[in-house]
């Protein structure tokens, strides 16, 4: 019998995607898993100093892209750069996103309208700019990545929960939308990941990001903290050939936490 080439199967190697939120926690993660399988990176940040620095670690694979992605002009000029970098896009990650831990009597005007606009404006605003040039290739893949908390809700977590639960439904409207084209749309709905982020909410509510603190967000099926790379591989699959008919899907990677 003949063995399955694996590399072959996935069809990954040189493709090229656009990763948001790429200067850090699980968007670097994924950027980086993605170059070294042989994906061609385009790495979307607002962080000019970070960017750079961080794309650098990961090499050859992988160029740095400055950008707003709360802002049209910028994701259309993202796209149209990369379009001019490397003739296509073949993946679209939407990553980028804030969190700001509190309820509604807590929570200021700003800090909502800051979380919805990175966490679920930017999925929009990123996919209006690169489904027509899906469209013209005739495929693509986007995969947008949400929360457990876009499908339960969480404490002092208002606006995270609105903007993630946002993204979920979202990607379940564009995957009707853009089947047609050719164009699969997917979710991941990542749990407690050791990022940035996941110590900036520790602190926001007066925690500190220590090891009791990661015990205790471990305390689940299986019992550790999440890795970016736990999340990039099953990002990795439902950009891959070997997701042809997965579209409109939530993928939980959370070690069983919502189970």
């Amino acid at each position: 019998m003949k063995m399955i080439d694996l590399n072959e199967l996935c069809g990954m190697r040189g493709k090229v995607a656009i990763v948001t939120g790429a200067a850090s926690g699980i968007g670097f993660g994924i950027s980086r898993f993605f170059a070294g399988a042989g994906v061609f990176v385009a790495m979307v940040d607002i962080n000019a100093e970070a960017g750079p620095v961080r794309c650098g670690e990961i090499g050859e694979g992988a160029e740095f892209f400055l950008g707003d992605v709360t802002r049209a002009a910028d994701c259309n000029g993202v796209a149209e750069a990369v379009i001019r970098r490397f003739g296509r896009i073949d993946i679209l990650v939407n990553c980028a996103g804030v969190a700001r831990r509190n309820d509604v009597v807590g929570l200021s005007e700003a800090d909502w309208d800051l979380a919805l606009n990175v966490t679920l404006k930017s999925v929009f605003l990123m996919s209006k700019a690169v489904v027509p040039h899906m469209r013209r290739q005739g495929k693509g893949k986007i995969v947008n990545i949400g929360s457990g908390w876009s499908l339960k809700g969480g404490p002092k977590a208002v606006s995270y929960c609105a903007a993630k639960g946002g993204v979920w439904n979202m990607t379940r409207a564009m995957a009707i939308d853009h089947g047609p084209d050719n164009i699969n749309v997917n979710c991941v709905c990542p749990g407690d990941i050791d990022t940035p982020m996941l110590r900036s909410e520790c602190e926001q509510l007066g925690g500190v990001y220590d090891d009791r603190y990661k015990e205790e967000c471990a305390e689940r099926p299986i019992r550790r903290l999440g890795a970016p790379e736990d999340v990039a591989k099953c990002v990795f699959f439902l950009c891959s050939d070997m997701a042809p008919w997965v579209t409109g899907s939530s993928l939980v990677v959370d070690g069983g936490g919502i189970a």
